[in-house]
Parts: structure tokens; sequence; C-alpha cells
């Protein structure tokens, strides 16, 4: 069975109802989306040279949408704070797939424009006409599905000149009591010399029942911009993510996105950026740990379209229990673009015999005079650095969360939001520890909310 017949069927049936609740410029692009899914199918694993994931096994139970916008009931604003401590955040949260300002959210922080889409059709016709939607690949067929069914969504826009005077965070939970599926949309366009930093993070808060995120994220960097994008998943074993995120930087460029999985159920997360200018530098970075029987994939491209230009992807696992990883990244560089350095790494580290991970790194490179270089390791837990640590008075499970976060420790350094940082090391220790549930926390965090 094809599983994406029944919400294809699901938009031709109530279609004028999805448009009514939504807004031109998304609906202007679901014709382009549909023809994309005519005789599309999801992955099946073992189906493509390389994949390791069944989405079509994903995508099969019979979610329930939105798609009349009922609100859910309760103050989001004033019941939910969730934060980093520490950090004052422009703060948005979305409610399954319906958006809420934050206690302290505002549509222009000292310039930089946040507000859904249904907004700025209205306030900014010509950035949402001109950018959603513009990078998205609809020859992915999650990412049509998401264009076909997506009726709101986030825009942060930061103007030219411009630099965001607090980070931007966004808060997506999960609270429907019954198995539902998640349009999300985010939209990011950054000017020329803009900057600013993006939190966004992913929650479950019932857990008992069956959640799938459908999740396009579109970065557009303009000329000397700096975007950090950091996208941390705390969600439930009941919960499925499937996350696209497609980047596009201009000269000059400087953008860093970080995708961190500490709690999930099943995860499968797509990169791709496209470096068209010179001088621009991509870091790409990733953390994932996962045990019982998490699932976490990660598909990574990379595409040099400019010479003189730099990229540094590296993404760690963790693996315990039954779980399972897999990483497949590609880099290519174009012709006619030399003085390109690029470098591509997966660390992965099974801390059980069942644990299971799949790799494949690959370099394209069609010019001369670059340095690209990647590499992959599979390893288990050293066993004289145990030894050692237990004769010094360390039990066997101290030492075990020792060496797992020191093999964690430079994904985490690489993260240039301080507080973040800071934060990372300790939930990444909880975790190890056995300590730190799925929005174990939300409450307490979201009730001492820092304005």
């Amino acid at each position: 069975m094809n599983a994406l017949k029944q919400y294809i069927d699901l938009f031709v049936e109530h279609r004028d109802t999805i448009e009514q609740h939504s807004v031109a410029p998304l609906n202007a692009l679901r014709d382009k989306a549909l023809n994309a899914l005519d005789g599309a199918v999801l992955p099946r694993r073992g189906s493509e040279d390389y994949e390791a994931t069944d989405l079509e096994a994903v995508f099969a139970p019979d979610y329930g949408l939105n798609i009349t916008r009922v609100n859910f009931d309760g103050n989001p604003a004033e019941s939910f704070r969730c934060d980093v401590p520490n950090m004052s955040t422009c703060l948005y949260l979305c409610f399954n797939d319906m958006i809420y300002p934050g206690a302290n959210a505002v549509r222009n922080a000292g310039g930089v424009v946040i507000e859904t889409l249904a907004q700025a059709a209205t306030s900014h016709p010509d950035v949402l006409t001109g950018y959603y939607g513009s990078i998205a690949d609809l020859g992915d067929p999650t990412v049509a599905l998401n264009t076909l069914l997506a009726q709101d969504g986030i825009l942060i826009y930061i103007p030219d000149g411009v630099t965001a005077e607090r980070p931007v965070q966004l808060v997506n939970i999960f609270n429907a009591m019954q198995p539902m599926m998640a349009v999300r949309r985010l939209l990011i366009v950054a000017g020329r010399n803009a900057h600013a930093r993006i939190l966004a993070c992913d929650h479950t808060q019932s857990k008992d029942v069956k959640h799938l995120s459908l999740q396009t994220i579109e970065i557009i960097a303009g000329e000397d911009s700096t975007i950090d994008f950091y996208d941390m998943e705390e969600s439930a074993a009941t919960t499925s993510r499937v996350s696209s995120l497609f980047v596009k930087q201009a000269a000059g460029s400087n953008v860093l996105v970080d995708g961190i999985t500490l709690t999930n159920g099943f995860t499968r997360n797509d990169y791709r950026v496209d470096v068209d200018g010179e001088h621009a530098e991509t870091t790409l970075l990733g953390m994932t740990i996962a045990g019982d029987s998490q699932h976490v994939d990660t598909h990574t491209v990379i595409n040099h379209n400019a010479p003189r230009c730099n990229s540094n992807e590296m993404f760690k696992f963790v693996l315990d229990d039954n779980a399972v990883g897999a990483f497949a990244g590609k880099i290519n560089v174009k012709p006619g673009c030399p003085r390109v350095e690029a470098y591509q790494g997966n660390r992965n580290l099974c801390a059980s015999p069942t644990a299971r991970m799949h790799t494949k790194p690959q370099l394209v490179i069609y010019t001369d005079d670059v340095k690209c270089s990647h590499g992959t390791t599979i390893g288990q837990m050293d066993q004289d650095a145990l030894f050692y640590m237990q004769t010094r008075g360390i039990s066997l499970e101290s030492a075990k969360t020792l060496l797992m976060q020191a093999f964690m420790s430079d994904v985490i350094d690489g993260v240039r939001l301080e507080v973040l940082r800071d934060r990372l090391h300790h939930l990444v220790e909880k975790r190890f520890n056995g300590t730190l549930s799925a929005c174990a926390t939300c409450a307490t965090a979201c009730n001492n909310h820092t304005k």
C-alpha cells in the first residue's frame, strides 16, 4: 500500500477547507506539490542504494490532521514558558501545529520580524511570496506532502544590517490526546549583513499517544549574514519525526546548523545545504543519544556551488540497548569551484552489542585544487579505559557515563551560544545517567521562564 495515498485523498476531498484556513502564498504551491506526489512512493528499507529507514511504515498509520485549525484548550502563553535557564529569548510555541506567542514574544524585536506565515501574508507579502518554497525540494515526497498540507508556520525575517538582540526560541509541543500528524513549516530569511541565533525544541506531553511531526525548514542566508540554528529533540517513544532542512548561502555568509536528539521514538533528519557564494562558511553538527529501541536516521548533502568556500561537518551517535542509528552524508564540489575546503566526519559509539549503526560517507569532487576529506568510525567502549577507571574507585556505570560524555564533548563545544552549550553539558549528563525523560522538566522550566 502507498501510505501517501490516504493523505493525498484527504487533501483532494477537503481542499476547500484546507485552503480557506490558510493564505494565498501557501495555497499557490499546492498544485505543484500534488503533481510532485503523483506516482511518488516513500523509501522502504533497502529500496535505494542506501536506505536504513522504512518511511512507508512511518506514514502508514491513519493520523488525524487539524485542517479546520481548532484551537486547543488553555492559555499556552501563561501555562508554558519553556526556556533554557539564564537565557532570555523571544519565545513562540507551537502546540501540535497551532502557533501561539509566548509571554515575551513580539512581532518586531529590534528590527527582527517574527510572525506566523498567515500574518506575514499581509505584513510582509514580498518576503513570503519570494522565499516560501523557494529552496524546498518537492522531489522529496515528504517535503511535497508538507507543502501540500501546510496551512501556517513561522517566519523569522532579519532585514539587511539587523542583528537580533536575543535568540529566538520556538518550542514545538505535542499535547493532542488522539493520534495526530502536525504539519510544521519554518521560514528563516536573513538579509545582507544580518545576524540571528535560533533555537527550536521538540517536546511531547501526551506520551501515551502516537504523534508524527512532518516538518520543513528553509534558511536563506544573504551576503555576509550569520545564522545559528539549533534543533533539539526531547520527545517521547511514541513520537515520530520526519524533518527536512534546506539552506541557501550567499557570498560571505556563515551558517551553523546543529541537530541534537536526546530522547525520541523514530527520527529522520534530512539536511541539504547549497553554498552559492565565495568565502561562505558552513558548519553542520549533529549529536544523537539513543537507547531502548529508538531509531535515528540522518541524511546530509552539502553542495559547493562556488569556489573558495569552507564546510565542516561532524555527526556523532551514542547507541545503547537495541537502538538503531544511520548516517548518509555527501559533499559535492561542482565543476569550476577550486579552493574549496570541506571535511565530513561521522563517529559512532555502540555501548551495547545489540545496538546497530549504518554509515555511508561520500565525497563527489568535479574540480582540482581542493582540500576535501571524510572519515567514519564505529566502535565500542574502551575496555582498558573502563578497567583503569574502576581500579581508581569509579563504578562501571559511572565510568561508562564519563566515557560517553567525553565522546560527545567536541560536538557540544561547537555550540556558539554559551548558555545553551552549558545547558547541553547538563542535559547530556542527565541523559547518560538515565535521569532525563521526554519533557520531564517542561512544566517547571516553563513556569520559571526568564522574561
